[in-house]
């Protein structure tokens, strides 16, 4: 039984994503498009012709199509949500992955937005060897949220993908790093002054890119172990009789960028 769980986006939801992850000792929890389709599990074998892999078929965008739930629960007074509905079907599957067992989860926001438009509800699948309760397993999926933003945030405040590496160890060593900067910024929040810009508000509780920002104080603090650096003076040149070797040149990774066709049309 894996103990790890995956929480992943809506373009990860889909049939190819769950063959290729068959093998991974992991679970997934993922969001799912709303024009998905799933299959029931096949009815008992007739004896005749060849046995039948899908059942009766289910799309999340058509409640004309949706099977009765095998689970339903109603949390009254969530904390964040308020009140939120349940729904969950088992043994559901992809068209194209007959063989890998997929959990439908429905997670409904009862209290309607401030314009009186309900809320957009919200389509999850579980594929793992486990079965967690209904009543924690939806609310796994809101840390997704919190790592989109730990994504943004190493990218756009950390560097992450600013550095133009040669080799695949340079950029795994890189991303290896991203953590540890992150949790330094994390523990630092008590302990740094805030340097805000002049148009920034100031706020008791600092957020990493406010704490990075004032960083500078601490550094100065703690120091360096490094050497001053010395002057150079008059380079040496190249050695006598040492072999020049050229860097080594990887293909270019070009994306093919999808053109819409355009429609002809019959003039009428």
């Amino acid at each position: 039984m894996s103990s790890y769980l995956a929480v992943l986006d809506r373009e990860y939801g889909n049939a190819g994503w769950v063959l290729a992850q068959a093998s991974i000792q992991a679970d997934c929890l993922m969001r799912l498009r709303k024009n998905a389709c799933f299959w029931s599990a096949p009815p008992a074998y007739s004896g005749r012709g060849r046995p039948r892999k899908h059942g009766q078929k289910m799309r999340p965008g058509d409640q004309t199509t949706w099977l009765e739930a095998d689970a339903v629960i109603e949390i009254d007074e969530h904390p964040e949500l308020g009140q939120v509905r349940v729904k969950q079907w088992l043994d559901l599957h992809f068209y194209r992955a007959p063989e890998q067992r997929v959990n439908l989860i429905l997670v409904e926001r009862m209290k309607p937005m401030s314009n009186g438009q309900p809320f957009p509800p919200l389509w999850l699948a579980w594929v793992g060897e486990r079965t967690l309760p209904l009543e924690t397993v939806w609310f796994k999926y809101l840390r997704r949220f919190g790592v989109d933003h730990w994504y943004r945030f190493v990218k756009q405040r950390l560097h992450w993908t600013l550095p133009n590496l040669r080799t695949p160890e340079q950029s795994k060593r890189w991303s290896d790093l991203m953590p540890p900067r992150s949790w330094q910024l994390w523990l630092a929040r008590d302990l740094v002054l805030e340097n805000r810009l002049p148009w920034q508000s100031a706020t008791i509780n600092l957020t990493p890119g406010r704490v990075a920002q004032s960083m500078f104080s601490v550094l100065v603090d703690i120091g360096t172990p490094t050497k001053i650096p010395k002057h150079r003076g008059k380079a040496p040149g190249w050695e006598k009789g040492k072999v020049r070797t050229k860097a080594s040149c990887y293909p270019t990774v070009k994306k093919r960028v999808s053109r819409r066709k355009k429609s002809s049309r019959l003039a009428v």
